[in-house]
């Protein structure tokens, strides 16, 4: 009995000592921002209803969406591959196949009006000063600009995976994936890394991605970091936040804001957790049979130790 009240004592003192100083610790090293849901409460909202027919129309004509971006689902690949358009434009144009699926339906609509005040780089890409976005933005093709934007994300949305197939895969590849790498599951910048036979094959992969990242470090100021391990170092709070605002982690930053809804933003960090701990699953689940054999365990050692001590007590 004396052993397990000593237990009992040491195990308070620990999870009071860890809860109570290591939350004080972090919150001084570490800035803490409220999620903001990913409301975007500072873009107007969507007032009009969307034809998805008209909104095609727009999106392979008057929007000239597809000078730029690919759209796989279509049928239609990217006018140029990843490595010219980064050179082109300092990033490549995701493909939009998913676009509807990943972004918010707000933060689109303003991405289409003005790219510059969606991605909140306005700071970087001043039109008074002649520093153009390079996403050029839509003026309108002769009607209601507000409804014809309408029409081109409910187009957006019609030809996305639904969001039950959203894999974390695709919002990552979608959202993050064109700045960041992620070596622990071999994507690059430009992609998965292929399987090649021959080393040179290999050699010229990297020499692409090297180039892309040439561009994108002029674009950007600095090579985006590699989020291998970002879960696990920041921490799913940190990473949201980072996402719905960059700006209030790093006032000037020239990382965009993502515009993810928060459907994506979970399928996002659950592909960080799963790239960066490929082992969680089946750690979680063997975890709950080491909790069970612990417990069977400690039945078993203090009945063991009442046989053997009770002529003593």
């Amino acid at each position: 009995m004396k052993e397990l009240l000593i237990l009992v004592v040491v195990t308070i003192f620990t999870l009071a000592t860890y809860y109570l100083v290591e939350p004080f610790a972090h919150s001084q090293m570490h800035k803490h921002v409220e999620s903001e849901h990913f409301a975007y409460s500072d873009l107007p909202e969507l007032t009009k209803t969307g034809d998805a027919a008209r909104g095609a129309e727009l999106v392979m004509g008057a929007g000239a969406c597809l000078g730029c971006h690919g759209m796989e689902v279509a049928g239609m690949p990217a006018p140029m591959d990843a490595v010219t358009a980064a050179a082109s434009y300092g990033v490549n144009p995701p493909d939009l196949s998913n676009a509807g699926a990943v972004y918010d339906a707000k933060f689109l609509a303003e991405l289409i009006k003005n790219p510059a005040h969606a991605l909140m780089v306005e700071h970087k890409f001043d039109m008074e000063k002649g520093q153009m976005h390079p996403m050029v933005a839509f003026y309108g093709a002769g009607g209601d600009l507000d409804q014809e934007v309408a029409d081109m994300v409910a187009y957006l949305q019609s030809i996305a995976v639904k969001p039950e197939e959203l894999t974390p895969a695709i919002a990552y590849e979608t959202a993050c994936g064109r700045c960041h790498a992620n070596r622990y599951d071999e994507w690059t910048q430009i992609g998965t890394t292929p399987k090649f036979k021959y080393e040179k094959e290999d050699l010229a992969f990297q020499i692409k991605v090297l180039e892309y990242q040439d561009s994108l470090v002029k674009y950007m100021g600095t090579l985006p970091p590699d989020l291998s391990i970002y879960i696990r170092s920041r921490g799913e709070h940190y990473i949201e936040t980072f996402m719905e605002n960059p700006q209030n982690y790093l006032k000037g930053t020239a990382m965009p804001r993502v515009g993810v809804n928060k459907h994506a933003a979970e399928q996002v960090i659950e592909y960080l957790k799963d790239s960066g701990d490929a082992k969680r699953h089946e750690r979680e689940e063997v975890a709950k049979y080491v909790m069970i054999f612990m417990v069977i365990f400690a039945i078993f050692a203090i009945l063991w130790k009442k046989q053997v001590w009770r002529d003593l007590h």
